[in-house]
C-alpha cells in the first residue's frame, strides 16, 4: 500500500489545488447558515469524486492491468504523457479567476448547495484529470478490497480539501480561520498554479520511465 500511496498522493495534492472551488466554499461560508450550507456543498464535492473514482477503479480493475504487464506499461506511457500534456497546459494557460461576488452562495439551500458541489468537482478538470492515473493505480496494484478502499478514501480526502478544509477550520478554530483561509487563498493563487505544474510533471514523468522501462524488458 505504501508504495501505492507514494504516487497517488502527490496527484492527490494536484487535483486539490483548486483556487475556484475554495473561493466558492470560503464565500458559501460566509452567507446565511453558512456552515450548513457549506457542508452541503462539502458533500456534493466529495461524493462526486468518490463515486467518479470508484467508477475509474472498477473500469481498470475490469480490463485486468494486473495480468497484462504490457499493457499496463503503455497505459503508464499514455497517462504518463497526458499529465506532462495537463502540466503544460496549466503553465501556458491564463488563470481561472473566481468571481464570488457572482457566486450561487446567497441564498442557496443546504440541498442546493450539495447539487452546487456536485457540478463544481464534476467540472473540476485538473482534479477529474489526476483521478485518471489514480485509478489506474489502484486497479494495477495488488492490493486487496479493504486496502483499495482505504487509498481510494484517502486520496478522495485529499483532493476534496477545497470543499471540506475550511468548513473544517470554523468548526476547530473559528477566530483564526479568516486569516488562515486568506494565508492559504494567496498561497493558492501566488504559487498553486505553479505547484500543480511541478507535481502533475514529475508523476507524469515518472510513468512514462517506468512504461517505457517496462516495455523494454518485456
Amino acid at each position: 500500500m505504501v508504495s501505492v500511496l507514494a504516487l497517488v498522493i502527490p496527484l492527490a495534492f494536484a487535483g486539490a489545488i483548486s483556487p475556484v472551488m475554495l473561493t466558492e466554499q470560503t464565500v458559501l461560508l460566509a452567507g446565511r447558515d453558512g456552515r450548513r450550507v457549506a457542508g452541503g456543498y462539502a458533500v456534493g464535492a466529495g461524493a462526486t469524486l468518490l463515486v467518479l473514482l470508484s467508477l475509474l477503479v472498477l473500469f481498470g480493475s475490469a480490463i485486468a492491468l494486473p495480468g497484462e504487464p504490457r499493457l499496463s506499461a503503455s497505459l503508464d506511457v499514455v497517462l504518463g504523457s497526458l499529465l506532462v500534456l495537463i502540466a503544460a497546459v496549466l503553465r501556458l494557460r491564463r488563470p481561472r479567476t473566481p468571481k464570488p461576488e457572482k457566486s450561487r452562495d446567497r441564498g442557496l439551500t443546504p440541498g442546493q448547495a450539495l447539487g452546487f458541489g456536485v457540478f463544481s468537482m464534476a467540472t473540476n478538470f485538473t482534479t477529474l484529470a489526476a483521478m485518471v492515473p489514480v485509478a489506474k493505480e489502484i486497479a494495477a496494484s495488488d492490493l486487496g478490497l479493504i486496502g483499495r478502499l482505504i487509498v481510494i478514501g484517502i486520496v478522495v480526502v485529499v483532493a476534496a480539501l477545497p470543499a471540506w478544509l475550511p468548513l473544517a477550520m470554523t468548526l476547530v478554530a473559528p477566530a483564526p480561520t479568516r486569516r488562515g483561509l486568506q494565508a492559504l487563498s494567496h498561497f493558492i493563487d501566488t504559487r498553486g498554479r505553479l505547484v500543480t505544474v511541478l507535481l502533475l510533471t514529475a508523476v507524469g514523468l515518472f510513468l512514462v520511465a517506468r512504461g517505457v522501462v517496462h516495455i523494454i524488458g518485456s
